[in-house]
């Protein structure tokens, strides 16, 4: 059920799709390398559809969707969408200014900073996986936007702070 605890596993191994199980939550991911933001959303909904699909045909349910705030989970930290839109982006410039820098302008920019290794993994070097800070209260569009303008943005700076820095 939704509420079992699942724990940690990925349960497909598609390159470009998988779903997650993660403490009490199911995760659909799509990714690929490249900067194809919207293939990578298109293929995301029709995932979802699908599974959807197949749990309303085995169960005669559909997931929970309210119009102003998405889909709605059991876990409340994802209340709202649920939808983290990220990329993987070389900062060198950004790595130079500081952690502490990059942390500050992705608030501003409402974006969420981590390494590579996941939220807790730590910084591994000059690449950031950038991700929509919010959660709730967005439609997934408007979060997708939120990531791809602001990591344009600090694209856009990084490359100015490889400037000043000399890099």
């Amino acid at each position: 059920g939704i509420n079992a605890e699942y724990g940690k596993a990925v349960v497909s191994t598609q390159s470009t799709g998988k779903q997650w199980y993660q403490r009490r939550v199911r995760g659909i991911i799509s990714m690929q390398k490249g900067g194809d933001v919207k293939a990578v959303f298109e293929r995301l909904a029709r995932a979802i559809k699908a599974v959807e699909e197949s749990v309303k045909k085995e169960s005669g349910k559909e997931f929970m969707c309210d119009e102003k705030y998405g889909y709605i989970h059991s876990c409340p930290t994802n209340l709202g969408t649920g939808m983290r839109a990220s990329v993987h982006v070389d900062l060198p410039g950004w790595t130079a200014e500081g952690l502490g820098s990059l942390q500050a302008r992705c608030e501003e920019l409402a974006l969420q900073p981590r390494g590579t290794r996941g939220e807790s993994g730590g910084q591994t070097g000059i690449t950031y996986d950038i991700s929509n800070k919010h959660r709730l209260g967005y439609s997934e569009v408007q979060l997708v936007q939120t990531m791809i303008d602001g990591v344009n943005t600090l694209y856009k700076e990084d490359l100015e702070l490889q400037k000043k820095h000399g890099l």
